[in-house]
């Protein structure tokens, strides 16, 4: 980090001669026009020279300046989600969350202080794209074994994280890979390699000859032919040039960070099998991909250059916006079917750079143990969530289909720690369907799609009640475990809290046994105590846990330690009159 920012430094001060320097030839230049007038206007050569030279060594400069500044950046914000201190300052990937989903919503994958907050250190839109989709679809067990390995690997790459944070210059997302795909994948609209040769001698003919003419005052009748040949051709092709830049205009943004990334991952020597699958996809027979966006890339920017004022003139003599999109649909017709799969390839690598960081960074995380087997376990040791930082509380938790039990039905008091025991497995649970370490002790599980009721609330668009709204998301954990043969880790916060106690015992009940029977594993929090006996009716299949409080010195105490039994305190009313509600008026409870 101090070595960035004595970089940093040193680049302000190099940027800080040079503007000098440069502001020093304007002054020479307008002392000799002071002293010697126009007439003198051949002494201007000199400092002109001088300050085109000073303007491009200048621009280095300032690219070196921005790098290094983007450098300490990459160090500052590893070193705040080392701390703890990240939340709220990346980016949040609502816009990659999906609608009525059975645990993103539940399970704080997405938005402020989110798990995808945490991990998303992307440089491209496929890179967000990839991470998010793992973490709504956890992978086969043996993919998850190669994601490990890779990411077992690439974590102590340091440099190659900061390598790729720099790319570019900013920090930005860069590359729409849907927008580049389609583009890629549409119909070319330029074909020809005679007619490119073609046009190519019309441009230099028309050019030729202009200048001939405007050496020698001849040639009128030469140029007159070259420049009516011209224009026949660019109105021939006018409509499907415009075509070709319009629409390569938005998926050409920021294409650089493209052809670095895929540079980078070209040449980072790799062991891991998963790594050295991800270079073989993006190497092709003939150039590399990056040398293929490369060359994109440069011919995207030749197009472009027609927009200039000082070249436009010149640029519509050349047939110059004619001649590059012919060169840009050549390049499609040969590398563009290529492209959708580099962008997949660079949304993998981006993703496992992503995790190998958050495994660096969190150096007490370990690598989960993900197997096969006919029934549905999780069993874990010193378990916490890994987005609360040292004050989360670990605790063991065990559930096996087989053996028992299958169902924790988690009780206790307001605040005690019952939801975030059901995020905190359900986010650890992710990480390991991603191939990410979790933070855990010892973690090991059997694969496990999720079905979370925690954050359900109504809808008054369509007039649907929070009650209803649960019992739909029951019903759509229930039809999963029924389609998955029970390979489904369930997790019921205050599970049908929004009806009597009666209706409550008997529609929990019966949810949790269609679960149980299902194969499915999983944990049920509720503040009533009667639903403890369920556990009971249920012997070896259910346990009951619970965690507890105390009242010391007028302030309710939590421990967060999850315990055997049924809780047999309640700290409702004592928070009530903590908060100042008078509950013990002599009036209270009369209508």
């Amino acid at each position: 980090m101090r070595e960035r920012q004595a970089a940093l430094a040193w680049q302000e001060r190099k940027h800080a001669r040079y503007a000098w320097a440069r502001l020093g030839l304007l002054g020479v230049a307008a002392g000799i026009l002071l002293v010697g007038g126009l007439g003198r206007s051949d002494l201007l050569i000199a400092p002109a020279a001088a300050f085109l030279v000073l303007a491009v060594a200048h621009a280095r400069v300032l690219n070196a300046r921005d790098r290094a500044q983007t450098a300490v950046s990459f160090y500052e914000r590893a070193l705040a989600r080392v701390a703890g201190a990240w939340m709220g300052t990346g980016r949040t990937g609502a816009d990659l969350a999906p609608a009525d989903h059975l645990f993103a919503a539940d399970l704080d994958l997405f938005g402020r202080a989110s798990l995808f907050e945490l991990l998303a250190t992307s440089r491209t839109h496929a890179g967000d794209a990839t991470l998010a989709r793992w973490m709504l679809a956890p992978a086969p067990p043996d993919v998850i074994r190669a994601r490990q390995a890779a990411i077992v690997e690439l974590a102590p790459r340091i440099d190659l994280r900061e390598q790729v944070a720099v790319l570019g210059n900013a920090v930005r997302l860069a590359v729409h890979p849907d927008v580049l795909a389609r583009w890629s994948r549409a119909p070319v609209e330029l074909r020809g390699r005679g007619m490119r040769i073609l046009l190519a001698v019309l441009a230099a003919g028309t050019a030729g000859s202009l200048g001939w003419a405007l050496w020698s005052g001849e040639g009128t009748i030469l140029l007159s032919l070259f420049a009516l040949a011209q224009l026949a051709a660019a109105a021939w092709y006018k409509a499907r040039v415009a075509a070709v830049v319009s629409a390569v205009d938005e998926p050409a943004h920021d294409l650089g960070v493209l052809a670095g990334l895929l540079a980078s991952l070209e040449r980072e020597p790799v062991a891991s099998p998963y790594l050295r699958d991800l270079q073989q996809r993006v190497a092709t027979s003939g150039r590399p991909a990056s040398a293929e966006i490369g060359r994109l890339s440069t011919l995207v920017a030749m197009l472009s250059s027609r927009s200039n004022l000082m070249f436009a003139a010149l640029a519509g003599v050349l047939l110059w916006a004619t001649q590059w999109a012919f060169a840009i649909e050549a390049w499609r017709a040969r590398a563009g079917v290529r492209v959708p799969d580099w962008l997949d390839a660079i949304g993998e690598f981006e993703a496992i750079l992503a995790l190998s960081a958050y495994a660096a960074e969190h150096p007490s995380t370990t690598m989960p143990v993900v197997e096969e087997a006919r029934d549905s376990v999780l069993e874990t040791r010193a378990l916490a969530h890994p987005l609360l930082g040292d004050a989360a509380v670990a605790n063991d938790v065990a559930l096996d289909a087989a053996t028992g039990p299958a169902l924790l039905i988690v009780s206790g008091s307001n605040m005690s720690g019952k939801s975030t025991l059901l995020r905190a497995i359900g986010v650890n649970v992710v990480l390991a369907g991603m191939g990410a370490p979790v933070r855990a002790g010892a973690f090991r599980m059997t694969p496990l799609d999720i079905g979370a009721s925690i954050r359900v609330t109504d809808s008054l668009a369509d007039g649907r009640s929070r009650f209803m709204a649960e019992v739909v998301r029951l019903k759509a954990i229930v039809d999963l475990a029924t389609a998955r043969r029970g390979a489904v880790l369930f997790m019921l916060d205050e599970i049908l809290s929004g009806t009597n106690s009666h209706d409550r015992r008997i529609g929990a009940e019966a949810v949790l046994a269609s679960l149980v029977a299902s194969g499915a594993i999983g944990l049920a929090t509720t503040h009533d105590l009667a639903l403890g006996e369920i556990a009971a009716a249920r012997t070896g299949a259910a346990v009951n846990v619970h965690f507890e409080d105390t009242f010391e010195d007028g302030a309710l105490v939590f421990d967060y330690r999850l315990k055997p039994g049924i809780v047999r305190t309640s700290n409702a009313l004592r928070l009530m009159r903590a908060a100042g509600l008078n509950i013990d008026n002599e009036d209270a409870g009369q209508t």
